[in-house]
């Protein structure tokens, strides 16, 4: 194995970050391609039609069935791929086959245009009779995730087979059951009414022959008419099915109900769909919810069965999440069989982080679970109340995707950016939530993160994807001309829709607004150099050195950074974002780490910078401390397997207190990224660097799941430093070994290696290697 010494190794190349331009991710065998612009412009012209009932379905909560019917004389080509774009939700069936399981995904790449799926039929039809059933849900109002169309329809496109394409030679009909429940209904935020069924009215047995009496589809528009526009492909997988599975407390089935809820207990926080078979009179009400219901302040989605006579079974489509699942089954009802369908995001839990203290692990565990279940269209902030893709939330979600998901996941960050982009308004200003259909206010610190190191460019640095940067571009550019500088040189400051920084108190609103533009400025600069826009960059580069200069001079106070109008309680969040963004020198740490252990008042958002702001410093065993006992509540409740919005459940908590929320989690990828050490220093890891601060721990294992491939390492620390690592191909590691040992050995050869301030560094190619670091000989 050959060795590469380093005579300098600056601490950070800021501008190394350019020079990967992959623009796909391995997952598994399977290549995802990142950019979908060179798919898009060789769309052959669309021959479907866009159909729906003779009875116009468009009102809220609308349930259409569609079915076409066809002999085929020999065996179709593989693979035959169909185009289907609904608003708002399907389901597919072929040949009494269930093929997707909730296809569509809510409506609005652009303001005006619908995402559609391409599903390959090949394995599902045959020679001979063929029947293909599609239940469509049309939402028909609008959510903070998704834009209503207005009219419900099916678009329904095989170029290589046209005879199944959408026209009016398929049957379309109400599908009869589907009604709504009495109040409360979901709240405004969520575009997903209540789903009722009566199965006295209609049956779900969906692979029936046509209903008696059927209407063929009436053609309502070609693709690309309005109100459904222009049509985007699905960016991200079809949602990984785990199938049907039994509850953690199974019942002793059949027995019969007293008329009592049951409490069925999931493993863990998860989208399901829930299930029942039973044996009842006909005209009883069975409800259905879960513990989550209420979102922590707001009621969400439920569900309602009204029984048929006989034996019966039912799964309520729309999904919900929760601990628990609660059935509400009248007395009398024999009940035959209780079980849930969990759905997710399709991904895998890839990323490790293991300590010598379980705490840390119990963190990094909640907060992948927390990750996880607030995946689905989009990243959300919350799976219950909102569902909405908030983007200081997604920040921290897609920050800890690269350290525990199989890189697939990166496809929801992607779609996420784009549409953020895309829904910039004609004023230049960007917000978010987008897709959105009944929010339109900028939250502007929000917006400076999105664009910021910590959003576009991590992205990036994390994935080599230089077209969604370059798409990006210009909306980052637009967005930046409204900021001005005061004559002070610091920001003024931009009121958006809702000036907003943090929930919690004795928040620095200047300061927040200043550091966040400084970041935001950087990922400009850096995304100028990319695309080769040198006299942007050079302009910046300028600009950012007398901004940082003017910025300590205005708020620096020389104990810490405080704006000048300011007078509550110095801001722990804005001593950490000085840090995170580099605005802060290092004579000014020592006066940050006393505040950061004496203040407290950012919310587990802000937290995360926080904690990041004191291993960036240099002290990493008071950012595990502040960890712990900020974040020990949560860790320690058995009840839930996920993070909460605040320090508190419900009232206690900020903002309506969900306990799944999304920017909860930046611990984990404080453990991996700095406790483990890992990170790119080359955009798509072609050049990372291990750097670990393990502080008061002796013992780590971590696995970081990379577009190159998984960077493995276990380290030890007590009287030797050890270290077994695992390079992936193609790319190489910088590793720092404390300045403790300076003795250091590399599977059997001795190395000498270059010294920094506080450790030894060496260069080491792909490969599995064993480091063991001495005090002495």
């Amino acid at each position: 194995m050959k060795y590469l010494y380093l005579l300098k190794l600056p601490i950070i190349i800021l501008f190394m970050l350019i020079s990967c331009q992959a623009d796909t991710v391995q997952v598994g065998e399977q290549k995802l391609t990142l950019s979908n612009t060179e798919k898009e412009n060789n769309l052959e012209p669309w021959k479907a039609k866009w159909i729906s009932t003779v009875d116009k379905l468009d009102s809220v909560n609308a349930w259409t069935m569609f079915q076409k019917s066809i002999r085929l004389e020999e065996v179709p080509p593989k693979p035959l791929f169909s185009k289907i774009a609904v608003d708002s939700k399907y389901w597919l069936w072929i040949n009494k086959q269930l093929v997707v399981f909730e296809g569509g995904l809510k409506r609005g790449p652009k303001p005006n245009g619908t995402y559609y799926d391409e599903v390959d039929l090949s394995p599902y039809l045959k020679k001979g009779e063929n029947q293909i059933n599609v239940l469509v849900w049309f939402f028909g109002k609008e959510g903070f995730s998704h834009k209503n169309s207005g009219k419900s329809g099916l678009l329904f496109e095989v170029q290589k087979l046209p005879a199944l394409s959408s026209n009016d030679s398929w049957k379309a009909w109400k599908q009869g059951g589907f009604g709504h429940t009495q109040e409360p209904h979901p709240n405004y935020r969520l575009a997903e009414s209540n789903i009722y069924f009566d199965a006295r009215k209609g049956s779900l047995d969906l692979t029936n022959s046509v209903a008696l009496g059927a209407n063929n589809a009436l053609e309502i528009g070609r693709a690309g008419d309005s109100p459904w526009g222009e049509l985007t492909a699905r960016p991200i997988p079809q949602w990984k099915d785990f199938g049907v599975k039994n509850y953690i407390n199974t019942k002793d089935f059949p027995f019969t109900s007293k008329g009592d809820t049951l409490t069925m207990h999931l493993p863990y926080n998860a989208h399901i769909t829930p299930f029942l078979k039973v044996k009842a009179k006909a005209g009883q009400l069975i409800s259905i919810q879960t513990d989550n219901y209420m979102g922590g302040s707001n009621p969400n989605v439920r569900a309602e069965y009204v029984t048929k006579d006989g034996e019966q079974e039912y799964e309520s489509l729309g999904w919900m999440n929760g601990h628990e699942v609660h059935y509400h089954i009248p007395e009398g009802i024999e009940v035959l069989d209780l079980k849930y369908r969990e759905t997710g995001y399709d991904t895998d839990f890839n990323g490790v982080f293991y300590c010598d203290i379980p705490f840390y692990n119990r963190l990094w565990e909640k907060s992948l679970r927390t990750l996880y279940v607030t995946m689905r269209d989009t990243y959300m902030d919350c799976p219950d109340r909102e569902r909405a893709q908030w983007w200081g939330d997604l920040v921290l979600e897609s920050g800890e995707s690269f350290y525990a998901l199989s890189p697939s996941s990166h496809l929801l960050t992607k779609k996420g950016i784009l549409e953020l982009v895309n829904w910039q308004r004609h004023d230049s200003t960007l917000y978010s939530p987008v897709p959105a259909g009944n929010w339109d206010r900028e939250l502007p610190t929000q917006m400076l993160s999105s664009i910021g190191k910590y959003g576009f460019w991590n992205y990036y640095l994390h994935t080599g994807d230089r077209q969604t940067i370059k798409e990006a571009y210009p909306a980052v550019q637009r967005y930046l001309s409204l900021w001005k500088l005061n004559d002070q040189g610091t920001l003024v400051l931009r009121q958006g829709g809702w000036t907003w920084g943090d929930w919690g108190s004795n928040k620095d609103m200047e300061l927040l607004y200043n550091t966040q533009y400084y970041m935001a400025l950087e990922a400009y600069a850096l995304m100028s150099q990319l695309l080769g826009e040198k006299e942007t960059f050079d302009a910046l580069q300028l600009k950012m050195e007398l901004f940082k200069k003017n910025f300590n001079k205005v708020f620096w106070t020389g104990a810490a950074y405080r704006s000048p109008q300011y007078k509550g309680a110095t801001d722990d969040r804005s001593q950490g974002l000085a840090v995170v963004a580099g605005l802060a020198g290092e004579e000014t740490f020592q006066h940050i780490l006393r505040i950061l252990q004496k203040e407290k008042h950012a919310s587990p958002y802000m937290e995360k910078y926080v904690l990041e702001a004191l291993f960036q410093m240099g002290y990493p065993e008071q950012a595990l401390n502040r960890m712990k006992e900020r974040f020990a509540e949560m860790v320690h409740n058995t009840q839930y397997t996920t993070l909460w919005e605040g320090w508190g459940i419900g009232a206690e908590g900020f903002g309506g207190g969900t306990t799944n929320h999304a920017w909860s989690g930046g611990g984990l990828t404080l453990l991996s990224q700095y406790v483990a050490g890992v990170s790119p220093l080359e955009a798509g890891y072609r050049v990372f660097q291990i750097k670990p601060q393990l502080g008061f721990l002796t013992h780590i294992k971590a696995t970081v799941p990379t577009v190159k491939g998984k960077i493995v390492l276990q380290i030890d620390k007590d009287s030797a430093f050890k270290m077994d690592l695992t390079v992936p191909v193609g790319t190489k590691a910088i590793v720092h070994i404390p300045n403790a040992f300076p003795k250091i050995n590399i599977d059997g050869v001795k190395i000498q290696g270059v010294g920094q301030a506080d450790s030894w560094v060496v260069e080491i190619q792909e490969g599995s290697h064993q480091i063991l670091a001495k005090k002495s000989e």
